[in-house]
């Protein structure tokens, strides 16, 4: 194969991601590989900022699904770009201020619970004596937003 290339296991290096997680990738159509004669693995250099732009989406809390889409969206399987980037980060924005919103929320609410161990619950905003918000649905419904 050509000297540009890298196997699974030069890939994982060079990436940190765990050779079990880059063919879990290629399984879902994130990444590509060319296989030799003898059906080993070999990957395009390019296919190193594929797996970092993988590896950034997801952090920001980005599904697999929604990274293979964008990924789907670009110009014959092209790697992305800055520009790509920078729309693909414009379509999430508003999931991820929400996102944002809901774990500032979360935090603030647990640390009046951190600070009192919930002994008080005339002061809990979590508490939801005789369980009266099961009728809203399933979650936890004073932290996450309401439907």
């Amino acid at each position: 194969m050509h000297e540009a290339t890298l196997t699974i296991g030069q890939l994982a290096d060079r990436s940190g991601v765990a050779p079990s997680a880059l063919r879990y990738y290629e399984r879902l159509g994130l990444i590509r590989a060319a296989r030799t004669g003898g059906n080993q693995r070999r990957y395009a250099r390019t296919e190193l900022r594929r797996v970092a732009f993988v590896r950034i989406s997801q952090q920001v809390g980005v599904s697999l699904d929604e990274i293979r889409e964008a990924l789907d969206s670009l110009p014959a399987g092209r790697t992305p770009t800055p520009d790509d980037w920078a729309a693909l980060s414009r379509a999430w924005r508003d999931r991820l201020d929400e996102r944002i919103r809901l774990l500032g929320k979360l935090r603030d609410d647990l640390d009046g619970c951190i600070g009192c161990g919930c002994l008080s619950l005339q002061r809990c905003t979590l508490y939801n004596p005789g369980d009266s918000l099961a009728a809203e649905g399933p979650g936890a419904r004073l932290v996450l937003p309401r439907d």
